[in-house]
């Protein structure tokens, strides 16, 4: 360019649009300095999203982050005039992004995180354990990978985890049982191995271990030291061996789901414990013998639904055959003589004539860890009701 006042002239003019642009970034004002300090980290993350369905990455501009989609604001503990994100929840927002590093972990006076039904990957970061503030955490039905997120182990405010419907795999740390959880949902995912031993006691109300690969017996520490549960749900794994006395123990549950496993030998008499039991679910396993009386006599006035299906149970007596004439009992695919909708003959015989596992005392199946203990001492070896009840 030969004219040189033309050339400062667009040296000037650049010069200013470029402070005009600056200064348009620095006349964004924000309610507190809490809510600037997010900011970027907020745009940080609109960079990654891939995907955003229902636009709503389209709200996350300007200065007023409490209006943001997704965003909620609320006065931190630590300082009740100040105002900061104190919740973030993209619950069916199907958005996609590679990872959530570096933005979760970023919002320290979060309380609540929702992400349920979204597209997100990676792992969970580590550095969510400095999230003091946080008591729920729900990461559920996305694309999250790796090993359990052992940050969340020894974060003492946590009360809720959902890290259902994602590709965690390996073994679940003890110590997630006995933190001060009362929701604890890691169905579907591939966790394997057997479920640890836990010391101490659990305050967990709802326990969810569903479609995994836990193998191995049923954890008889978490039978016994969660009386809290109200929902026991351990369907579709791979669990072995007896169902231990301690499911007695679960004395507050409603619903026990413990289909589809591999679970042999006879019921316990200590499902007479369960007052509060409305779902019992054993279908799908290896059990055998006759389908206790006692059980049948003390559940008769809860229980809603009692799935014994696809095992292999030879005897039904006339309380449990009243619970089957109610449609409470589904005893389909077993080996009880003259009921319909049974296993061959040939099936039957063929179960029958292999070795079968039997619990490790004699008495196990008989103890029971609850007011009716006196039962198990009864020389008939069962307890039978005097009168039947009624068709």
């Amino acid at each position: 360019m030969k004219n040189p006042l033309l050339l400062a002239l667009l040296i000037v003019g650049a010069i200013a649009l470029s402070d005009t642009s600056s200064s348009g970034e620095e006349r964004l004002t924000f309610l507190d300095q809490r809510l600037a300090v997010v900011y970027p980290v907020i745009q940080r993350f609109k960079s990654l999203i891939t995907l955003d369905p229902f636009k709503v990455t389209q709200t996350w501009f300007g200065s007023d982050i409490c209006s943001y989609r997704g965003f909620h604001c609320d006065n931190p503990p630590d300082n009740k005039t100040a105002v900061t994100v104190a919740s973030i929840d993209f619950n069916d927002f199907q958005l996609s992004a590679p990872s959530i590093e570096g933005f979760i972990d970023q919002f320290p006076d979060l309380a609540l995180f929702h992400v349920n039904s979204n597209n997100f990957g990676g792992t969970v970061p580590s550095k969510i354990v400095n999230l003091k503030y946080l008591y729920e955490l729900d990461i559920s039905n996305n694309k999250f990978t790796g090993p359990f997120p052992t940050a969340v182990v020894g974060m003492p405010g946590l009360t809720f985890l959902d890290i259902r419907f994602n590709s965690f795999s390996g073994s679940v740390p003890p110590q997630i049982f006995g933190q001060n959880l009362e929701v604890l949902f890691i169905n579907d995912n591939t966790f394997t191995a057997s479920l640890p031993e836990i010391p101490g006691d659990s305050h967990i109300l709802f326990l969810t271990l569903a479609d995994n690969k836990f193998n191995g017996p049923l954890p008889i520490s978490i039978l016994r030291s969660m009386s809290t549960l109200t929902e026991v749900l351990f369907l579709n794994n791979d669990f072995t061996g007896c169902i231990p006395y301690e499911i007695g123990f679960l004395k507050g549950a409603s619903v026990i789901d413990i289909s589809g496993n591999k679970l042999t030998g006879l019921l316990p008499l200590s499902l007479m414990c369960l007052e509060k039991v409305e779902q019992l679910n054993f279908a799908g396993n290896l059990l055998f013998g006759a389908i206790p009386e006692a059980v049948c006599m003390l559940l008769w006035d809860n229980i809603v639904n009692l799935s014994l299906s696809d095992n292999y149970f030879t005897h039904v007596g006339p309380w449990c055959k009243g619970l089957f004439e109610r449609g409470v009992l589904d005893v389909t695919n077993n080996c009880i003589p003259f009921f319909p909708g049974q296993r061959s003959i040939d099936e039957c015989a063929e179960f029958f004539v292999k070795p079968k596992y039997y619990c490790p005392h004699p008495w196990f199946h008989r103890f029971l860890p609850c007011r009716y203990s006196h039962i198990s001492s009864s020389p008939s070896g069962d307890f039978m009701p005097m009168v039947a009840p009624s068709p």
